[in-house]
């Protein structure tokens, strides 16, 4: 980890902000355990996080990071999803994807897949056979974020989106490399199209290094370490693998590495997301996003009925070893 890397010496640089304008952090929280799919070992990082506080941002998943033997790799079958967006990147190893809309495609190492379900959709996420059979790490993120209440409708959309896509920009110092994965970071931009203003970033900072975000005052700001140790905030909260911070209103956001990490983590890895909030009622059940508990009955009763789509005739399926 990280799949997508570069010479922070040669990358368009963040102004040389000062840290203590940043932003403080509101809650500090612990990610449980859990298993999702056919198996696979998550990290549940919203868990114990008020929707309000999260908005416009609804679940997240960290997959692993997990070593599997042959055999091992596991995915989700397919299942359907209506009112949302998914987001997925993954670090280590490979998923395929398919839907009932006709989108597809592998994502690789580094590389993101964007979906709308909108008015609903059916797919699956699974490990290609080759990597079931070899087994390997395998390492990623799942977000999924809200459609306000006037797009939770419209139609399904696919967008797979590979590493090179991605802005890269340095820290003032380069000490930290920061991967613009969705919306804008700054002046720059990232790829893919979403329908909620927001930004996505990954970002790797060198031990004892420190990097200062220039954030949108509108969009709330929720940091996730992926590996390692530091801090985050303003006043240097302690910060580790794990661990989701959510920040108070501010112009910035300050993450700062350890001076010692481990070594099988040698840097600080932070998911850092944020959004404008879409303040309209949540109600969620399963695999559906709404805004009342009427279109999560209609949701449920379309799906049953066929209406979020079919499976296609040469749809892929789990790979099994025996």
């Amino acid at each position: 980890m990280p799949a997508v890397t570069a010479d922070t010496l040669t990358l368009p640089r963040l102004a040389d902000l000062p840290a203590e304008t940043g932003r403080s952090v509101t809650s500090l929280t612990t990610a449980p355990r859990a298993f999702e799919g056919e198996g696979f070992p998550v990290q549940r990082a919203f868990a114990g996080v008020p929707l309000e506080m999260l908005d416009p941002f609804i679940h997240m998943d960290q997959m692993g990071e997990v070593e599997y033997a042959a055999g091992e790799p596991k995915g989700t079958p397919w299942h359907p999803h209506r009112g949302f967006e998914t987001f997925t990147y993954l670090i280590d190893g490979e998923f395929i994807h398919q839907d009932s809309n006709g989108g597809g495609g592998r994502i690789r190492p580094g590389g993101t897949q964007y979906m709308t379900a909108g008015d609903g959709i059916l797919h699956i996420e699974t490990p290609p056979e080759e990597l079931v059979k070899s087994g390997g790490l395998f390492h990623g993120l799942q977000l999924w974020i809200n459609l306000p209440r006037a797009k939770k409708r419209i139609a399904p959309q696919y967008q797979d989106l590979q590493g090179a896509d991605f802005s890269l920009l340095s820290s003032a110092d380069g000490g930290a490399l920061v991967r613009v994965l969705a919306g804008s970071v700054g002046d720059h931009a990232g790829p893919g199209i979403s329908h909620t203003p927001l930004a996505i970033t990954h970002i790797t900072i060198a031990p004892g290094a420190q990097v200062v975000v220039p954030w949108p005052r509108e969009y709330n700001a929720l940091a996730y370490a992926l590996a390692g140790s530091g801090s985050v905030g303003a006043e240097r909260r302690p910060f580790s693998a794990g661990q989701l911070a959510v920040l108070e209103q501010g112009d910035s956001i300050v993450l700062r590495a350890a001076d010692q990490q481990e070594s099988r983590s040698p840097n600080l890895e932070v998911f850092l997301l944020g959004g404008v909030p879409l303040r309209e009622p949540v109600a969620a059940y399963g695999p559906f996003v709404m805004c009342s508990k009427a279109e999560l009955v209609e949701a449920f009763e379309d799906y049953q009925a066929g209406r979020l789509g079919t499976i296609p005739a040469d749809a892929i399926q789990p790979h099994r070893t025996s």
